[in-house]
């Protein structure tokens, strides 16, 4: 399952990567904003996508706001997420090969809806390398989440 959120800053981006969703035949769940608030804050939408994303094996998860930093920030607090700003599909492609990304996120002000389409089909297309040294990395940050959660 794919999950979406956006804030205002990313919502019209969202309804245009929705329409790639549907068109390519991805199940998604919209967890909002469902619509258009100029006051709504990206971590109440980051928060809801990591944690479904966090809940379940294979799930994957979407956040636009207007820099994708903010989401990415607020996202990559919920253990066991990897969240990774996007910006093209070389980067997209970087986030899954090496860091094994399961949620991306794209930025309503410097993407238009082809290149963050693009983007997100390069990274829904590519899986984790699994080479040692990303794989090693990858447990390190696993092996410090666990101790901190105790």
């Amino acid at each position: 399952m794919i999950y979406i959120g956006s804030d205002h800053g990313g919502f019209e981006l969202k309804e245009h990567i929705k329409k790639f969703l549907e068109k390519s035949g991805h199940e998604f769940m919209d967890l909002g904003n469902l619509k258009y608030e100029k006051d709504d804050d990206y971590p109440d939408y980051a928060l809801k996508v990591a944690e479904k994303v966090a809940a379940g094996s294979g799930n994957k998860g979407i956040l636009l706001c207007r820099s994708a930093a903010g989401m990415v920030i607020a996202a990559n607090k919920v253990r066991g997420i990897r969240a990774a700003a996007v910006f093209d599909k070389k980067s997209a492609v970087h986030s899954r090969e090496h860091n094994n990304a399961n949620i991306i996120a794209l930025s309503g002000d410097w993407m238009d809806e082809k290149k963050a389409a693009e983007a997100l089909k390069a990274w829904l297309e590519t899986d984790f390398s699994n080479e040692k040294r990303h794989a090693r990395r990858l447990e390190k940050i696993r092996q410090y989440e666990n101790s901190k959660s105790k």
